[in-house]
């Protein structure tokens, strides 16, 4: 039943709804609201060096940080894969920050993360690097009803893969009322340090985060790595990984899912892990997830690189 409803579409509507996934299609308020912040994202960030103020630098680079890791151990590690515990506390604070890096509420990235595992590098993958760059970039965020179709979903904003986030309020709440919580740090930034804040603060830091974030599901899905022999393209990149504080080590991450440590070598750069690690040390972070020594022997290892 499953599989006849993931289906329902058929081949031919689905083509002709892919060919005209961005303009020929109907646009939703959260369509619209996505693309508006995303242009003014980086029209501020095109801003940003002509309007140069150390102090605006520092602050975005802070908030750079708290945002990054509250998208790659927040959003991703955390609630995605389950890989560890953490206080509700301390897990609303990282996934509050991971809200300001404009991958979108939780319910969304998460829902859409998942089905990228369930269906990586088929049609039904909802950022497949074979629907192009724009595509996995950034359009996936800017239909939600193609999503759902690609993921066989009947209607946009279903969310069938995350149960237990409908189930608590936080999330309900920040889903309803996404784009207030950056109109708010915006309209602060701008009380704070006039447009010089707001262009780096905002802008600057947004744009640059979200395209680091998406290099690992676009260059770690096309050239690097394969240590581990997954059934999909994912790769390892040891620049993305650094890029994105631990999130390039991509083909590791296909292999064990669920591990909390995606840089598995002590050379591999993954301060997400030495964070979490941290966390744990302190007793903050428990049932942290790693892949056993049977694991890793049921996938042949080394690959090569593509």
């Amino acid at each position: 039943m499953a599989a006849t409803r993931a289906l329902a579409v058929t081949t031919l509507e689905f083509e002709r709804k892919q060919k005209g996934w961005f303009w020929f299609r109907k646009w939703d308020l959260e369509d619209v609201s996505s693309i508006c912040w995303f242009t003014g994202i980086h029209v501020l960030a095109a801003c940003a060096p002509f309007v140069f103020d150390r102090g605006a630098i520092r602050l975005s680079v802070g908030f750079a940080l708290l945002s990054a890791f509250g998208m790659t151990l927040g959003y991703h590690r955390l609630l995605c894969h389950r890989s560890f515990k953490i206080p509700k506390w301390l897990e609303y604070f990282f996934v509050y920050c991971g809200a300001h890096a404009f991958q979108r509420d939780p319910m969304f990235y998460v829902n859409t993360h998942k089905n990228h595992h369930k269906y990586t590098d088929t049609n039904r993958d909802p950022v497949t690097p074979t629907d192009g760059f724009w595509f996995c970039n950034m359009g996936w965020l800017f239909n939600n009803d193609h999503i759902a179709m690609k993921c066989g979903e009947s209607r946009g904003g279903e969310y069938s893969k995350v149960p237990e986030l409908k189930a608590q309020w936080f999330y309900r709440f920040l889903h309803d009322t996404y784009f207030w919580h950056p109109t708010a740090l915006a309209a602060l930034l701008y009380l704070q340090g006039g447009f010089p804040y707001l262009a780096w603060a905002m802008g600057m830091r947004a744009v640059v985060i979200h395209h680091f974030a998406a290099l690992a599901s676009y260059v770690s899905h096309k050239w690097g790595e394969r240590p581990w022999n997954t059934p999909d393209t994912s790769t390892n990149k040891w620049w993305v990984a650094v890029l994105t504080l631990g999130e390039g080590w991509h083909n590791n991450h296909h292999a064990f899912p669920r591990s909390a440590r995606h840089g598995l070598e002590w050379w591999q750069f993954d301060p997400t892990w030495v964070l979490i690690k941290f966390l744990q040390l302190l007793g903050l972070a428990t049932n942290v997830k790693l892949p056993t020594e049977a694991q890793k022997g049921r996938i042949s290892h080394y690959v090569g690189s593509t």
